[in-house]
């Protein structure tokens, strides 16, 4: 497997930036993408230095979906083993399990299995006029990945069901009216503006509380308020005992940037 299909690099402070690096394919996905894909998300997972990880593409594209090789492979061996290997060996909501904020900066073509992984991500931003198209449709194929879980929960059931019928391209600014992303910016500008947000939650969010937050709004997207709620007390009174309580009182009074502690496992 070539290390460079997918590029992590360290921004300060405590950023991992993770580029899909096959422009010459607009970065469509393939088996290698994939496990190296996932084997970088996970290294910055478990890095105590990494706060936020940023996603995205090189070149003209985020992803332009499965390559076409890959699918021409998959149709010849009419069986399931080709599209698990493409998978790369991990479940494509394996981003929704990694315990820090996942932001993606789409900044071209996003198409099929590039668009489960850009919602698979927990915030978006998009270069203006951006493509878009879940493309499963015209492709003979259904839904793939949890794009039938994630989508509707994004953009509701009428909207999503005409984007997987259809199949259509639209672009960023209407992903934008949906709620599909949640902002639009010029393509000179785009990394930048991810980044900049990335920084502000590296810097000022308690690390533990964001892992928290984000299992507890995956988590309770399938419960009813009241179980949720009565979690919710139970969280709240053990991220009173943490450290980080006291250090965002603290920092809050003193007008400091805070020093918050790295993820605390057993939160």
């Amino acid at each position: 497997m070539s290390d460079d299909v997918v590029l992590i690099e360290h921004r300060e402070p405590g950023i991992a930036l993770i580029t899909l690096n096959r422009p010459e394919r607009l970065n469509a996905w393939n088996g290698p993408l994939a496990a190296r894909y996932f084997e970088l998300l996970d290294q910055a997972a478990a890095d105590p230095a990494v706060k936020v990880i940023v996603v995205t593409g090189a070149g003209r594209g985020f992803c332009a979906g499965a390559d076409m090789e890959t699918l021409q492979d998959i149709g010849a061996s009419s069986g399931s083993g080709g599209a698990e290997s493409a998978a790369g060996g991990r479940p494509q909501y394996h981003t929704t399990l990694i315990p820090k904020p996942v932001i993606a900066a789409v900044n071209g073509a996003c198409a099929g299995i590039g668009m489960v992984q850009a919602l698979m991500c927990d915030i978006r931003f998009a270069a203006a006029g951006a493509k878009f198209t879940t493309a499963f449709s015209r492709r003979g194929l259904i839904a793939e990945y949890g794009m039938s879980w994630v989508l509707p929960r994004l953009v509701g059931n009428a909207r999503a069901l005409d984007l997987l019928f259809s199949g259509r391209v639209f672009l960023a600014e209407e992903a934008a009216q949906m709620g599909l992303v949640n902002e639009v910016v010029a393509l000179e500008h785009l990394l930048d503006r991810t980044l900049e947000f990335a920084a502000e939650l590296a810097q000022f969010a308690s690390p533990t509380s964001m892992a928290v937050i984000k299992r507890q709004v995956y988590g309770d997207w399938d419960r009813g308020l009241i179980p949720a709620t009565d979690d919710a007390i139970e969280m709240m009174k053990a991220s009173l005992r943490r450290p980080d309580f006291k250090e965002g009182v603290a920092s809050f009074l003193q007008k400091r940037t805070p020093a918050f502690n790295p993820i605390d496992p057993n939160a």
